[in-house]
């Protein structure tokens, strides 16, 4: 796997040793594993964002309501979840 290196401050260094150690996990790890998580929650938030502009539309929420009706006869549809 290639690798770089990038420059950080020693606090963030001194973090990720301590959460390495406690987790018994490479410190590449980890660092995969928060950037992964700050990925997630900006996306979260985006979506969060975006459906509160939704709501705010009302045109757009009742569109967005009458297409989640669509779809809820789907869920009578014998099979199990």
């Amino acid at each position: 796997m290639p690798s770089t290196t990038i420059r950080i401050s020693e606090f963030s260094r001194k973090m990720l040793r301590e959460l390495a150690r406690e987790e018994g996990k490479p410190l590449q790890l980890i660092v995969d594993q928060a950037i992964e998580n700050y990925r997630r929650r900006r996306f979260l938030e985006g979506l969060s964002s975006d459906f509160a502009a939704l709501r705010n539309d009302v045109e757009g929420w009742k569109c967005e309501e009458e297409e989640r009706s669509a779809w809820d006869v789907t869920l009578g549809d014998g099979e199990q979840p």
